[in-house]
């Protein structure tokens, strides 16, 4: 495989990783989809780093932790 191969195989798998928050949060819809959140982006996340791709890197990561991050927003918005 090539660099760019790696790189659209990342960038799918960030492109995914925002689709699976779509149900949670534009319809508001509770689906256990929102756990591929914690394996789409890591697979992305090894791809982009054999492709060498700095922002998809970075993309990964915060797809990782977004999960965590809707949550602290979630709460600042409650509180």
């Amino acid at each position: 495989m090539t660099n760019q191969h790696h790189g659209i195989f990342a960038l799918v798998c960030f492109i995914s990783s925002i689709l699976v928050w779509i149900p949670n949060i534009v319809f508001k819809v509770a689906t256990p989809l929102v756990l591929l959140i914690f394996i789409i982006p890591v697979i992305g996340l090894v791809f982009a780093i054999l492709g060498k791709k700095i922002w998809l890197i970075v993309g990964n990561v915060v797809m990782f932790f977004s999960f965590f991050i809707l949550m602290a927003v979630g709460y600042i918005i409650n509180s």
